[in-house]
């Protein structure tokens, strides 16, 4: 990713967060008030961009988890968003909200987990340090 955007970006994903902890585009995205604040990080379409052509020339380990559509829909969503499905058969709508996002993420975690058990994942050559804080 482009420098020293990507370092901005690195910061945001893992600052007070747990070692290891999934967190998708989306949540970011909530916590950068709900998008308005991309642009002190860098721009959200450029970030996408870089993202996807990081993974189609293979220049670090990327995976499908072939997600179910709700589960999918919830985490490309934020942390406190619903997603509604309408049900055929009960001619009815289902709510899916935060609980329902935390269990797929959690699901997405152990899968990853077991992965990783096996064999890291390359996360690209390169890699620049992190941003240091001033004491």
């Amino acid at each position: 990713m482009r420098q020293p955007d990507g370092a901005r970006i690195h910061e945001r994903l893992t600052q007070g967060r747990e070692q290891g902890e999934i967190v998708p585009l989306a949540t970011l995205t909530h916590e950068l008030g709900g998008g308005a604040d991309w642009p002190t990080v860098d721009d959200w379409e450029r970030v996408t961009t870089d993202l996807l052509q990081l993974v189609r020339s293979g220049d670090c380990d990327a995976l499908s988890l072939g997600l179910p559509e709700i589960a999918r829909a919830l985490v490309c969503t934020g942390p406190h968003s619903h997603v509604r499905a309408y049900d055929a058969a009960a001619d009815d709508f289902i709510a899916y909200g935060p609980t329902e996002r935390t269990a797929v993420l959690a699901e997405v975690d152990a899968f990853l987990a077991s992965l990783v058990a096996e064999q890291d994942l390359w996360p690209g050559d390169g890699l620049l340090a992190p941003l240091t804080r001033p004491a």
